[in-house]
């Protein structure tokens, strides 16, 4: 078996057929997996012919790794290193910080999860809260120093929006001076024009 025959894909409606067939073969819910369709990435062997898939659920900025299956667990060793590239680039793509799964097979092992302590455990994203225990987990970036930088940064954007609105209001008083200065000149030059075209009017001269 040559791994460039086997490419990795997102799920299409199309797959639909061959998605279920793996999935009664692992006894999973097939019709609440159907629902979470977009989630999944598919291994494409010759012949486009569909032999594996894996889901991929992403929440609060971390990823599940879930419902690993294949037509023939022969290749499995083989096309999970195509799976984990992907799931690499999708984590990478949408800013992802940390990876779970409850997936046994040793490969996930091998690429650096772990079992999750108690401390990291309580960061589980809510929606996944209620599954069943034994989680394996893998960091790929600093969440506290993520979110610690996140947070200046929102600090800077909002000293940034108040400096701006306050140069805005100052340009904006300013412009005012300078329509009020404007039109007191205007009406000062209109004056003297009539008070000029008066005198002249009344046969005088205006006054030096």
């Amino acid at each position: 078996m040559n791994p460039s025959d086997y490419q990795v894909r997102r799920a299409t409606l199309d797959d639909i057929a061959a998605l279920k067939a793996l999935w009664q073969t692992m006894r999973y819910a097939e019709g609440e997996l159907e629902k979470r369709l977009t989630e999944f990435q598919v291994v494409e062997g010759p012949g486009k012919k569909v032999v594996g898939a894996l889901g991929f659920q992403m929440a609060e900025r971390q990823g599940q790794i879930h419902s690993e299956t294949f037509a023939d667990f022969a290749i499995a060793d083989a096309m999970r290193p195509l799976f984990w590239s992907r799931v690499q680039s999708l984590a990478a793509n949408h800013g992802i910080f940390r990876l779970w799964t409850q997936e046994r097979a040793p490969f996930w092992t091998q690429t650096g999860f772990q079992p999750a302590t108690d401390k990291v455990i309580s960061k589980i994203p809510a929606v996944w809260a209620d599954a069943s225990a034994n989680w394996l987990t893998l960091q790929l970036k600093d969440e506290e120093a993520i979110a610690s930088l996140e947070k200046e940064f929102a600090m800077f954007m909002e000293s940034e929006k108040q400096r701006t609105a306050q140069a805005i209001d100052q340009a904006k008083t300013l412009k005012t001076i300078v329509t009020i200065f404007a039109f007191l000149v205007a009406l000062a030059v209109f004056a003297a024009a009539g008070y000029v075209w008066f005198v002249r009017k009344s046969g005088g001269s205006p006054e030096p």
